[in-house]
């Protein structure tokens, strides 16, 4: 072989070597997205960044919140994207987070992306607290549907309602702490009290309580709006309640993990989480984005859900998000399922 072909071929070489390399750069990523979402979200982000493959590790909420607590001193995540503000905020106040403004970030909503500068974190929708109400399974055991969240301790909703536990689900997180924040601690206490009666199980996933009573296997799940829409468009025979004393609600934010030695790809990560184009994919499934005049209304979401949303406290809820979930478990988790 001459020297011209010699070159020539370790030059192929090389050039093959970089681009497998370069497709080979993989960023491991907590998230509590919904799973059948995550290879939309990988797909598009994909579309812009080629060379950067996500490796999703997912789970809900709380559970994902307390592997990355366990973590600490090991962090095995690169970036998180998807996981409650509050949880967010949690692991801010750990030192925990790699602070970071990504390109565009002034476009977004200012509720939606941490205070500090340069931001710890930036959101990417809202979800919201609602009742999965299932109209064929009430007229069976003849039920009217509630109103307000004081309804569900009726003793006629005795065994048909499920909720999600807070120490594994952010949706269930929300739910408590916006109820101590609606009806003050000791009152939002007894109110749960009072509801514990009535509740059938608890479940360690958010969705899961609607995803059941969308399959008739309760009447009442508290679940999130999001969820209910999707069930309530693939046919099931869903009411979506908003109680009259207004709705929890929280953020999927997007962060990277201190300490990541992918860095410049985790930035890539956040660059695209605050885009537009990342802000109309989380609009399929979410009516609240972070990215002002790109939300469309959401088929089947209820009437009232924004004007029900609460003036959440964010910080309320991350400071005290270990006592609270302490004492719920002490007083309701005999009815959780097995984990």
């Amino acid at each position: 072989m001459s020297i011209r072909r010699v070159l020539l071929a370790t030059a192929a070489a090389t050039l093959s070597f970089t681009t497998i390399a370069a497709a080979e750069t993989e960023l491991t990523v907590y998230t509590a997205v919904e799973a059948e979402d995550l290879s939309r979200y990988a797909s598009q982000f994909n579309e812009k960044y080629p060379d950067i493959k996500i490796n999703w590790v997912r789970d809900s909420t709380g559970i994902i919140t307390a592997k990355l607590l366990a973590e600490r001193d090991n962090p095995q995540a690169d970036a998180i994207w998807g996981l409650a503000a509050t949880s967010l905020l949690l692991l801010k106040s750990e030192g925990m987070l790699e602070p970071y403004a990504p390109a565009g970030v002034e476009k977004l909503d200012k509720k939606f992306v941490d205070a500090d500068n340069p931001p710890a974190w930036v959101g990417n929708n809202a979800w919201v607290a609602s009742v999965c109400y299932n109209t064929v399974e009430a007229e069976k055991a003849g039920l009217t549907p509630p109103k307000s969240w004081k309804d569900l301790t009726d003793p006629k909703y005795k065994g048909h309602i499920i909720m999600p536990n807070p120490n594994s689900s952010g949706t269930g997180f929300l739910d408590v702490s916006s109820w101590l924040q609606m009806f003050g601690d000791k009152g939002g206490w007894d109110y749960m009290d009072a509801l514990h009666q009535n509740i059938s199980r608890y479940t360690h996933s958010g969705s899961k309580p609607c995803k059941l009573a969308a399959a008739g296997e309760t009447t009442i799940g508290i679940s999130f709006a999001f969820r209910g829409a999707k069930s309530k468009a693939a046919g099931a025979p869903l009411e979506i309640i908003v109680p009259s004393e207004g709705v929890g609600w929280d953020m999927e934010a997007t962060a990277i993990v201190a300490g990541t030695d992918k860095e410049e790809a985790a930035k890539k990560l956040v660059d695209f989480a605050v885009t537009k184009e990342a802000n109309e994919m989380y609009n399929k499934g979410f009516a609240v984005v972070a990215y002002p005049g790109i939300a469309k209304p959401v088929p089947h979401y209820p009437e009232g859900l924004a004007e029900g949303m609460i003036d959440n406290d964010f910080v309320f809820a991350a400071v005290n998000r270990a006592r609270i979930l302490k004492e719920w478990q002490s007083r309701y988790d005999g009815k959780s399922d097995p984990k």
